[in-house]
């Protein structure tokens, strides 16, 4: 591990954006860095397996709590809501971790490859320990990267050794479900995509479960059960994080990216955006730039 940490770091360093992200060449895969514990962080995540290499992380879904540092592996296998907050964190020591978003279609080649036994894991968020053999990928993955000319040749088989050893691991059942391609959670993958690129603009529930293949009812059971919300709740996370988003990266005020992300009520927006981030959005705003200049 602490070789993966050096390559991680050194890459980390050089490339991490203000957000202490930095992307990589090879799809899916990135770094973050921060040296100093972070404020709260929502999202919804995308599924993903994050490798912590240095200092520690929180994140909570719903009413569970993950705590995981250095030698630990937060894995999450649906497009789910997270709030995460770095807990451990310095100039000294930066918190480091490698993060890389799953491959459904990798997946689904290797569980017909592996045919393993279909035992389901319902778990959409987990923590474990690092496996030897996923470490060793992903530092053989990340070393590519100081041999840009070798990433189109090695990249693809890396990334699915990659997707291999997490088959073959702890979090083997877990993430196999993403690879049946007529499960509920690939179904639910399927609407999901089209929230994720159409969330300002109204969705028809009936368009939304033609697309998952299921009828009405049985769309909104099999969707709250992967994702924990309804699908207007989950229309709702993504306008609220990209009207944040908007006005903290971009400069937008409160009335203008609610209308941006589809809100045709300002004071609704506020309504919500105050039920989610926990205050009126000029306030949340202003409190998140005073802590980031104060850091």
């Amino acid at each position: 591990m602490n070789d993966l940490l050096t390559t991680v770091s050194r890459h980390a360093d050089a490339h991490a954006d203000a957000n202490g992200l930095a992307t990589t060449p090879i799809p899916g895969l990135s770094t973050i860095r921060a040296t100093a514990p972070s404020d709260l962080t929502y999202a919804i995540s995308r599924p993903l397996v994050a490798l912590v290499l240095q200092g520690s992380k929180h994140v909570t879904m719903g009413t569970t709590g993950f705590a995981f540092s250095a030698g630990e592996s937060l894995l999450v296998t649906a497009d789910v809501p997270t709030v995460s907050q770095i807990t451990r964190a310095s100039i000294a020591a930066p918190y480091y971790s490698l993060v890389l978003e799953l491959d459904t279609a990798i997946v689904a080649e290797l569980v017909a490859e592996m045919k393993p036994d279909p035992v389901p894991d319902h778990a959409r968020v987990r923590v474990d320990q690092t496996d030897d053999e996923v470490a060793d990928a992903a530092l053989r993955l990340i070393r590519l990267l100081d041999r840009p000319a070798s990433i189109p040749v090695l990249g693809g088989q890396l990334l699915r050794e990659m997707h291999y050893w997490l088959l073959a691991g702890k979090h083997g059942a877990a993430i196999r479900q993403l690879g049946w391609p007529d499960g509920h959670v690939q179904r639910v993958a399927r609407a999901v995509a089209i929230l994720r690129s159409e969330y300002a603009r109204p969705l028809p529930v009936e368009r939304l479960a033609a697309a998952a293949g299921m009828s009405q009812s049985a769309f909104h059971q099999h969707f709250r059960a992967v994702t924990s919300l309804s699908p207007l709740q989950f229309q709702k996370h993504l306008r609220l994080l990209e009207a944040r988003r908007l006005m903290l990266s971009e400069g937008r005020n409160a009335s203008n990216a609610a209308f941006d992300v589809g809100y045709e009520s300002v004071s609704q927006f506020n309504r919500e955006y105050s039920r989610m981030f926990g205050q009126p959005p000029v306030r949340d705003v202003r409190s998140a730039r005073g802590r980031a200049i104060a850091a």
